[in-house]
Formats: structure tokens, C-alpha cells, sequence
């Protein structure tokens, strides 16, 4: 029993002393955040002075990938990223808040790429639909937009695209985002379901699980999934298909989790900025460059066009 209770005692002063190196570092790392955050707001002045912007999505993206690569473990490399983008995040709103525009409300798979691509230090501006989204940033009371372009499964996002040919905002940058859908409800089980409620595209993903579960339940469109999941929670003979953060801001149980078709399905969201009031990012050398083109609607446009 005595080396019993000795190993225990030895054991739990191990722990202790782990924990106070843990803490010991901690205060380190607040003192260091602190220093950087310092020297951010130094940078901020001076971009001030001179005129130019302070997010500049190509920088912070080199900072991400230099960093990456001379990271020696045991941290994930793939853990760098999310980690460093919300320092900058929380450093960059020092300078200047970042006002992001998306579809909303809060709970979007539009919100969850914008938190993705800017960190959680913003100023977020649910919109109700895409127009909105174009419409505010073009009009300045957002600095970004960021909206849906193209699914794995679906393609292209008409919407966006079209949206596109009648606006001088540009694409500065980009987003993938591992799209996981989930059947929400305010009961636990699928009983009683009489519509399940969606943004089309999201109805689409999930059609053949819907067919198989819930065949004679209504399939209701609706502007985004977030919505969808506010409506059912406010009624129970509602489900929604959306992220389990929106079913945790509306207080829904996850009825089936990850009820897309394509395990693997993933959205690509575009990042916009008016040219007047951001610059052309400098060439990173891993760039991609979309066009958007309309042709006439007659036989042969778009090979005349190619």
C-alpha cells in the first residue's frame, strides 16, 4: 500500500509541476502576444502615413506558410495556421476593425469561411442573400464580401457568377471549406418531420439521404441553412439541413450528422474587395485567376468567344 500511495504522491507532484511550467509558458507567450501586438500597431501607423491597407491577405499568407515550414513539432503543422491567423486576426483589429460581409444569419457555412479566411476579430455583417452581400461591400459599409463560387458536387454557384459580370469588385483571395450537413431539429428523432428546410444547393448535397430517411417530408428552399435552422426552431414540425453551429445558436438537436452524399463535399468562397479602396494583391506566386465571361445565347458563342 506505501508505494502504492508513494507513486500516487510522486505522480500528482509530476502533474503539478507540468501544470506550473505549462502556466510558466503561458505568461510567456501573453507577455510575447503582447510585444507583437505592439509592434502591429507601430506597422498600423505607418500604413496610415503612407495611404496603404492594412490586410493584406498575400503577407499574412507567406507569414502562415514560412511558418509552417520551420515548424520542428511535436505541433501539427496543420495546427499553425488556424493558431497564427487568429493572432493576426486579433492584432490586425488594433489597426483597424475588418468589416466582413456574408450570407447569413449567424451559423452559415458563409460565416464559418469568413472566420476562416479573416480569424473571429472582425465586424461580422450577415446579409440576407448574395445581392446583399455585393451590394454592401460595393457600397464601403463593408471592407470584404465573401461569397460561394463553386461546390464539388453542385458546381458552380449561378448566383455569384452572375452577380459578378455586374460589379467592379474583384476576387483578392480565396477559401475551401470541408462542407459537413447535418438533419437539425428541435426533437431528437425523425418523427414527425413534415419539411426539411435549406438552401437549395445544401437540398441538392443531400438528396439521396433524404430520399432514403425522410421521402415524403416536403423539401422547402429557403435563403441559407442558417435560416432554415432559425425556422426550425421556432416550429417542430420543421427539421433543417445546416452546420452544428447553427444548430447550437438556435438550439437544435443534431437528429443526423453528416448527411451530405459526398463524404468528401467542399465549397470554394471567393473573398471580394472593391478596387478603390483595396489594391490588387501583390503576386504570390500559388495564385489563381478566375474569368467570368457572358456570350450571346446562339449556337457557336462560346467557341466564337474561346
Amino acid at each position: 500500500m506505501s508505494n502504492s500511495s508513494d507513486d500516487s504522491g510522486a505522480s500528482l507532484q509530476s502533474l503539478q509541476s507540468l501544470r506550473a511550467g505549462i502556466d510558466a509558458l503561458d505568461l510567456k507567450l501573453l507577455a510575447l502576444l503582447n510585444e507583437r501586438a505592439a509592434l502591429a500597431l507601430q506597422v498600423g501607423g505607418l500604413k496610415k502615413a503612407e495611404g496603404s491597407v492594412v490586410f493584406r491577405p498575400e503577407r499574412e499568407a507567406q507569414v502562415i506558410d514560412g511558418l509552417k515550414r520551420a515548424n520542428p513539432g511535436p505541433l501539427r503543422s496543420d495546427s499553425v495556421a488556424p493558431i497564427w491567423r487568429e493572432i493576426m486576426s486579433a492584432c490586425r483589429t488594433l489597426e483597424t476593425p475588418t468589416r466582413v460581409a456574408y450570407l447569413g444569419p449567424a451559423g452559415t457555412f458563409s460565416e464559418e469561411a469568413a472566420l476562416g479566411f479573416f480569424g473571429s476579430s472582425i465586424v461580422r455583417l450577415p446579409c440576407a442573400t448574395f445581392d446583399e452581400v455585393l451590394h454592401t461591400t460595393l457600397a464601403g459599409a463593408a471592407d470584404f464580401g465573401v461569397v460561394p463560387v463553386e461546390n464539388s458536387s453542385e458546381g458552380v454557384v449561378t448566383r455569384s457568377l452572375d452577380l459578378f459580370l455586374t460589379t467592379p469588385l474583384f476576387i483578392i483571395g480565396e477559401t475551401n471549406l470541408l462542407v459537413r450537413h447535418n438533419l437539425l431539429r428541435k426533437e431528437s428523432t425523425l418523427e414527425g418531420i413534415a419539411a426539411v428546410c435549406a438552401h437549395p444547393q445544401a437540398l441538392a448535397q443531400c438528396h439521396a439521404w433524404l430520399a432514403n430517411h425522410l421521402p415524403l417530408a416536403e423539401r422547402r428552399p429557403v435563403a441559407s441553412n442558417a435560416e432554415g435552422a432559425r425556422m426550425a426552431g421556432a416550429d417542430a414540425t420543421l427539421a433543417a439541413i445546416a452546420s452544428e453551429r447553427a444548430g447550437s445558436e438556435f438550439g437544435l438537436h443534431v437528429v443526423a450528422p453528416a448527411i451530405q452524399d459526398d463524404a468528401h463535399n467542399r465549397t470554394r468562397f471567393a473573398i471580394l474587395a472593391h478596387p478603390d479602396r483595396h489594391p490588387r494583391p501583390a503576386a504570390s506566386g500559388h495564385d489563381c485567376t478566375s474569368l467570368v465571361v457572358s456570350v450571346p445565347n446562339r449556337p457557336g458563342a462560346v467557341h466564337d468567344m474561346l
